[in-house]
């Protein structure tokens, strides 16, 4: 036989073995016989000096790449919208009807059909983007921004699941899915990897062997792939989601088996709860469902918001929970003489990620939860997205544990702690290197005065080594003495010092949140900057005035007012003064249109928005004539609510607030 006919039905038969056992799970042969065609493949290869681009040798990975190249995507590859709860869910599907409805009222001679639902699982990997040209695999990238990613073709080769060729030949197609590594392939893995080399996650696991330059390191990793999209096809349309599967499944891809098709809603939302209460018995990551609308045409009806499609949204499954022992409690001090409990717990996995460490917020946090007597008891805790778990209580009732000692002194100065309400301070605020190390990494931090290269290991060194014990003490530094330090050359001082005089006509609202006044964020610092427009003023306002303020009650009120009475606060600033810091009084600001409906009216913004940044709101309220403050209160006229929102939405609620939850009201509202 022709070598080159011979090798043509090698790599067909194998091929279909490898499709047979890594996509459908149903083996065809044993591995010694695929074994034998392999190597049989290998020497036809070695022989004639050719490797055909479909060839199963292919995903062993070749030679170091010197870097990712960018690759544009034929069609962009868009983001979800979110919903973290049902009644977000529901306030989707409401939109969704009503923009059928009102196309179907335009349009009664081609009315768009009652929508039908697909459920499917929300992987937690690396998105994929791969293009096909006449059958061929020819590119394969990474998301990136929707628009280019970075090219990974010889990564993607690695992963078996993913066919070289496919039967579908006619022009060029990109099929989106998710790379991922399987739990029980993670853990075979780690059992025979060195402790260096073991794998803390499935979810980093994939997206790290995906972005690796060596292919190599990527194909022992075993990764696999689901699809679940076609986002650009030459010369074929579909009717619905489903025929789109199965055309994904005619040409090999592998779709997962957990995909739903409904007609009623509340079905929906019943299976949601049925994958969320069965999630830990997969093999991957899933850190929700999909949902999706299955007709085509509806889809292209409805469209595109600037970020997501209409038609689909992400359901967003609540933290997961887990139970660890809780070895050990550490007492942390911070900016403002706080002292805060932190857990050590026993390694646990949790979400994808180990876990050692768990938030126990305060005192009064250990009491509630019944941990006073927990060192050495098992604990429930609680990872929600990126945040530090926290400790929800104990397993059992009983005080069985040894005891949380609740320190005295303070575990860095020895000074005696004061407790107020559920909190511990220490109030050596002169002479404790904690609280000093972070309140002049705070004043030079970028929301602060924006120092350049300035981080928590300047302020520490600055501190043990020139005694910089304040802000005030940066603005007398002396190049001389900086180049003396370890590891500050000349270039470095230099730096340093042009980026503290920079430092020194930063706007009003910037300073005051520099120096750190309690119980005020970057909104109310920027309010009082904006209503007194001088900083002596800010210095010498009373109670009363301030309270009047829409974004302030008599707690920030009288913090404000104590902070500027400390006489060491008071020369704190004027030393800054003296040494060349201008805070500079912000711009009046312009008012486009004071007939708009937020003219005169406070408003609160919170949670995420979708289709523009909280600032560019606030700024876009202000030019409508709204004052935008940082806390709700019963001089708030509106709150909006972005996603995740949380007690804010929650007080606006209970005060009977009008809230605007819907985006693309918020758009019309604000005249974009």
């Amino acid at each position: 036989m022709d070598p080159m006919h011979e090798m043509e039905e090698l790599i067909t038969e194998l091929n279909k073995y490898s499709y047979h056992y890594y996509t459908l799970d149903e083996p065809l042969v044993d591995d010694k016989e695929y074994d034998v065609l392999y190597d049989r493949l290998i020497q036809l290869e070695e022989v004639s000096g050719m490797v055909l681009p479909d060839s199963p040798t292919q995903r062993v990975g070749g030679e170091l790449l010197k870097g990712f190249l960018p690759h544009r995507h034929l069609s962009p590859l868009w983001s979800l919208d979110k919903a973290q709860n049902l009644e977000k869910l529901a306030s989707w599907h409401t939109r969704a009807r009503k923009l059928i409805a009102d196309y179907n009222t335009k349009n009664p001679d081609t009315p768009l059909p009652e929508p039908s639902y697909a459920i499917e699982l929300k992987f937690d990997g690396l998105t994929l983007n791969l293009t096909y040209e006449n059958g061929k695999l020819v590119q394969a990238a990474t998301r990136g921004n929707g628009v280019t990613g970075e090219g990974i073709l010889e990564q993607v080769k690695t992963i078996r699941s993913i066919p070289l060729s496919i039967p579908f030949k006619e022009g060029k197609i990109e099929v989106q899915g998710e790379g991922i590594m399987n739990l029980s392939v993670l853990a075979a893995y780690n059992e025979s990897a060195t402790d260096k080399d073991k794998l803390k996650n499935a979810r980093n696991a994939a997206a790290g062997a995906l972005r690796n330059l060596n292919p190599k390191v990527t194909a022992t990793r075993r990764l696999s792939a689901f699809f679940y999209n076609i986002g650009y096809m030459d010369g074929i349309q579909f009717e619905s989601h489903q025929e789109m599967m199965q055309f994904l499944k005619d040409n090999h891809f592998k779709v997962n088996p957990y995909i739903f098709y409904f007609e009623n809603f509340d079905d929906v939302i019943a299976q949601l709860e049925d994958i969320q209460a069965q999630r830990t018995g997969l093999d991957y990551l899933i850190d929700g469902a999909v949902v999706k609308i299955t007709d085509m045409r509806t889809r292209e009806v409805l469209g595109y918001t600037d970020k997501f499609p209409r038609w689909a949204i992400a359901y967003k499954f609540e933290a997961e929970e887990t139970s660890t022992i809780l070895e050990s409690v550490s007492w942390n001090v911070g900016r403002t003489g706080k002292i805060t409990p932190l857990a050590r717990v026993e390694a646990v996995e949790l979400a994808g990620v180990t876990v050692q460490n768990c938030t126990l917020n305060n005192i009064g946090d250990i009491e509630r939860k019944n941990l006073k007597y927990a060192i050495g008891t098992r604990v429930f805790i609680r990872r929600s997205n990126e945040v530090i778990p926290e400790i929800l209580g104990k397993v059992t009732e009983e005080n069985d544990g040894e005891e949380i000692i609740f320190p005295e002194k303070c575990p860095a100065c020895g000074f005696p702690l004061e407790q107020r309400g559920a909190h511990l301070f220490c109030n050596n605020t002169l002479e404790c290197t904690p609280q000093i190390i972070a309140k002049i990494t705070h004043f030079a931090s970028r929301d602060a005065m924006d120092i350049e290269t300035f981080s928590i290991m300047t302020a520490q060194q600055l501190h043990s080594e020139l005694e910089v014990k304040e802000p005030a003490d940066l603005y007398a530094l002396e190049f001389e003495k900086l180049v003396e330090l370890e590891r500050f050359g000349e270039r470095k001082a230099k730096n340093l010092l042009q980026a503290i005089e920079d430092s020194k006509t930063r706007d009003l609202a910037s300073f005051l949140y520099a120096l750190g006044i309690p119980n005020t964020g970057k909104s109310t610092t920027r309010m009082l900057a904006e209503h007194y427009r001088d900083l002596h003023k800010v210095m010498n306002a009373t109670v009363e005035e301030l309270i009047e303020l829409p974004d302030i009650g008599n707690i920030v009120a009288e913090s404000i007012v104590a902070f500027f009475a400390d006489p060491f606060m008071q020369a704190s600033i004027q030393k800054m003064l003296d040494r060349g810091v201008q805070p500079q009084s912000p711009a009046e600001p312009v008012v486009i249109n004071t007939d708009s409906y937020f003219a005169g009216k406070i408003v609160v913004l919170t949670g995420t928005l979708q289709t523009m940044t909280r600032e560019d709101a606030a700024a876009r309220l202000e030019s409508l004539g709204a004052k935008v403050t940082g806390s709700v209160s019963k001089k708030t006229d509106i709150v909006i609510a972005g996603e995740k929102a949380g007690s804010k939405l929650t007080k606006a609620q209970e005060l009977g607030i009008e809230v605007i939850e819907d985006e693309e009201e918020l758009k019309r509202l604000l005249e974009l």
